[in-house]
C-alpha cells in the first residue's frame, strides 16, 4: 500500500468516526440534574439535617416528596411556597420512582 493510499484510508476512517459521534449527540441539550434550580434549594435546605442517601433510598413521586416537605415544615422547616415547589419538582424528577 502506498503512503497516499494509507493517508486516504486514515482520513476516511477519521471522517466516519466523527460522523458517527456527531450522529449520537442529542440535537437539543438536555438539562442535567445539576442545572435544576431545585437542586440548590434541596442542597441548602435539606442537607442541614439529611444525607443524600435518604433521597436515593426513598424513591417517591413528586406528590409524595411534596408531602414529605410539608411534614418537615411541621418539624420546624421554613420554606416559601416557591421553594417547596422547586424542591418537590427536583426530587420527583431526580429521585422519583424507578420504572424498570
Amino acid at each position: 500500500m502506498t503512503l497516499r493510499r494509507t493517508v486516504a484510508s486514515i482520513a476516511v476512517a477519521a471522517a466516519l468516526l466523527c460522523t458517527s459521534a456527531a450522529a449520537q449527540q442529542p440535537t437539543t441539550p438536555q438539562p442535567s440534574a445539576a442545572e435544576h434550580p431545585g437542586r440548590a434549594v434541596v442542597t441548602a435546605k435539606c442537607f442541614q439535617c439529611h444525607t443524600d442517601a435518604m433521597f436515593r433510598d426513598a424513591r417517591q413521586d413528586r406528590r409524595a416528596w411534596e408531602a414529605a416537605i410539608y411534614r418537615m415544615i411541621g418539624r420546624g422547616g421554613l420554606w416559601t411556597a416557591e421553594e417547596i415547589k422547586l424542591m418537590a419538582d427536583y426530587l420527583g424528577t431526580e429521585f422519583g420512582v424507578r420504572r424498570e
